[in-house]
This record gives structure tokens, C-alpha cells and sequence, in this order.
């Protein structure tokens, strides 16, 4: 009786297909789409003609996608909704300047980091030498970002003003209505960049915080991880993750950087 029970249950087990996850599913339909950044040179940038988005962070979608068999859709998302989007399922994953931290760590998975850099400010020329000028000052970032919880722990009597984007920041910045606009370095190098007036302008070196971006997916989602990782450290294995920074940081670019940083695990 017993021997009888144990092959029914073992029969039924062995009949339960194993469930689907995300890497499955991307493979049957075919497609990644991935949440991007369209309005933040170099890292994501729409152009109006093609209506296409480009940068570092989507030449990191098409890695992973090339790397999947499948075709890339890029789909731009709002700092404030990225994790949002991930959890509706209106994304696979999102790759557009997420700064790994613990609060958002324990809503999603974080890949091992691909880009490394520090928050900094975009001011006047010649209006800031360290933090204590700019204490009191208006300050403008997006909000929903980890440039904004950053700068109000480092300036705790600033008036922080929050925006939907980077470039609508920046504007009140030119209009005079701030005096300050502050997140990661790269980023404010390609804000600057496209500032008509932009010799009044300078990135100060005072950085408040070290930033490692990871690719986001959803939350024990472990093989579509395990790929994404894999893929990373490849990139930099076969030197195509160095291309790429070259490709948006190099010499010859508006946003020169130095790389320093390598992906690695753990």
C-alpha cells in the first residue's frame, strides 16, 4: 500500500511542468524591453528624427539582448517610475542610471555594477568651492532619485526643489531660480554640454557620494540575474564594456571621464 502511495506521488511530482519566469518568457516572445533613460546624455537620448534612444546604458540593453537571441525594445521611463514599472510588468528590466542601495534592493534585484561615479554639482563658475557655499542654497534635482536623498543628508538646510528630469532642472538653473543643480558626474557633464551659456557654468570637484549603477530586475527573478551577470562580466572580459565607455566618455566625446572602474562579481 504504502510503495503504491509513494509512485502516485512520485508520478504526479514528475508531472507538474516547471514554472515559467522572466528569462523564459523574454525568449518566447522574442523581445527585451528594457526602461531607459531618453532626456540624459550620454546615458540615454532620444533623437527626434528616428525617434530612437541611444547612449551608454542602451548599449548595455543591446548587449544583453544580442546576448538573449532576442530584439531590443527600449522604453523610456522616469526615475520616480522605475521600480514601479518593473513590478507592473510593463518592463523586463531597467537600465537607466539606478544606483544600487539597500532600500531599493529590497524591491528589486541589482545586477553586479556596470557604471561607477560620485554626485557633484553643476553651479555657476566661481560660486562654490566646498559645501559650505552652497548650505543654504536652491537646489535642484529629480525627484524620486538617489541625488535627492543624497543631497539632503549632505545639506540638510538647502532648499532642495524637485523636477521630473535633469534638463528641466537645469533650465531653472539658467533662469536664475537655482543655484545649484546636483546628481552623478557624467550625467551633469552631459547637461552641461548642451547649455547654450555653458562657460558660466562648472562641475566643482566636491563630490558628496560614491554611486554604482547595477541593471534592476525583478525581484527573484534569479535566472534572468545569473544571465545579466554573466553578460556583464563577459562585456568586460572581451573588452566590448570599455568600448563602450570609450564610445560615450572618451577623449574625442563632449563628456571625457576617466574609467575607473571594472566590472567585476560579487
Amino acid at each position: 500500500m504504502f510503495k503504491t502511495i509513494f509512485l502516485a506521488a512520485a508520478l504526479f511530482t514528475a508531472t507538474i511542468p516547471a514554472m515559467a519566469d522572466d528569462l523564459d518568457d523574454i525568449q518566447k516572445k522574442g523581445e527585451l524591453v528594457v526602461g531607459v533613460k531618453d532626456s540624459l546624455p550620454p546615458f540615454g537620448v532620444l533623437d527626434p528624427k528616428t525617434r530612437t534612444v541611444s547612449g551608454y546604458d542602451v548599449d548595455f540593453a543591446a548587449a544583453i539582448a544580442k546576448r538573449l537571441n532576442v530584439k531590443l525594445l527600449a522604453k523610456p521611463v522616469d526615475s520616480a517610475d522605475r521600480i514601479t514599472w518593473l513590478k507592473d510588468k510593463k518592463v523586463d528590466m531597467v537600465i537607466a542610471t539606478f544606483t544600487k542601495n539597500a532600500e531599493r534592493e529590497a524591491q528589486v534585484d541589482f545586477s553586479y555594477g556596470y557604471f561607477v561615479t560620485g554626485q557633484k554639482f553643476l553651479t555657476k563658475a566661481g560660486r562654490m568651492k566646498d559645501l559650505a557655499d552652497i548650505e543654504t542654497a536652491a537646489i535642484g534635482t529629480v525627484k524620486g532619485s538617489t541625488s535627492e536623498k543624497q543631497v539632503r543628508k549632505a545639506l540638510p538646510n538647502a532648499n532642495i526643489m524637485l523636477f521630473e528630469d535633469y534638463p528641466e532642472a537645469v533650465k531653472a538653473l539658467s533662469d536664475g531660480r537655482l543655484e545649484a543643480v546636483t546628481t552623478d558626474e557624467p550625467i551633469l557633464a552631459g547637461l552641461l554640454n548642451k547649455m547654450a551659456n555653458r562657460k558660466q557654468y562648472e562641475i566643482p570637484n566636491v563630490p558628496i557620494s560614491l554611486e554604482t549603477y547595477g541593471v534592476a530586475v525583478r525581484k527573484g527573478e534569479k535566472r534572468l540575474l545569473k544571465m545579466v551577470n554573466d553578460a556583464l562580466l563577459d562585456m568586460e572580459k572581451t573588452g566590448e564594456a570599455s568600448k563602450i565607455f570609450e564610445r560615450w566618455f572618451g577623449h574625442n566625446t563632449p563628456n571625457p571621464m576617466p574609467r575607473i572602474f571594472v566590472i567585476r562579481g560579487g
